[in-house]
């Protein structure tokens, strides 16, 4: 038997373009500093919110798009590949292409509709596809409040597909005193679902003594 020496495959990071940017932004900051090889893909409404919401303009040309994630998570580590968003002749478009898996974070509910229908218009769609035709982990973060009965059935056809469906749902539990804290916590727990330790997590330990019921 040949034993491979290649390292770590990449984690494919698809940032569509529902609000919650900030938690892509983390998650990116998080899997670098984590020494990890990530491969991005900003989409075009992606690139449309970053605009709306923070005034920002996130490139689309890969090398200035990587310059841009660099200076804004302030971390040098890693394997840092961004994608155009509609590149679907990319490495990550290929089933022969290993990765550890793939998270959407944040997933629109549009992007959420074309993956449960098998329709790719763009390289998010293409690589979501990919991951749950090889049965590799697909990690789906949808941003949408409230669901109707369209988005649970989308998420429903994802989750029979093969998917996990991780919505960024805040807990208490660890008693955060800030919102970074709490994005901290969503962007972890998310990843949790591949396996992945990205930092230091105030995890549910159960009550304290003096707290619990007595008997």
């Amino acid at each position: 038997m040949q034993v491979s020496n290649s390292p770590q495959p990449p984690v494919v990071l698809g940032v569509s373009g529902a609000s919650a940017q900030p938690l892509a932004q983390r998650a990116l900051q998080l899997l670098l500093a984590a020494d990890l090889e990530v491969e991005l893909i900003t989409s075009r409404g992606a690139i449309g919110v970053w605009q709306a919401e923070m005034g920002l303009r996130v490139p689309s040309e890969p090398a200035a798009q990587e310059d841009f994630w660099r200076q804004r998570t302030g971390c040098a580590g890693g394997r840092l590949r961004c994608h155009r968003w509609n590149d679907q002749a990319a490495a990550i478009a290929s089933g022969s292409f290993r990765t550890l898996g793939m998270v959407i974070l944040p997933a629109s509910m549009g992007t959420v509709g074309r993956i449960a229908s098998g329709v790719a218009l763009d390289l998010i769609e293409r690589a979501a596809d990919v991951h749950l035709k090889e049965a590799r982990p697909l990690v789906i973060a949808p941003r949408e409040l409230p669901w109707n009965l369209v988005h649970l059935r989308n998420l429903t056809r994802l989750a029979e597909a093969g998917a996990r469906i991780a919505p960024p749902v805040p807990a208490w539990y660890h008693q955060p005193q800030s919102i970074d804290e709490m994005v901290d916590f969503l962007v972890i727990r998310i990843f949790d679902v591949l396996g992945l330790d990205l930092a230091p997590l105030n995890r549910w330990q159960g009550p304290p003594p003096d707290r619990r019921l007595a008997p």
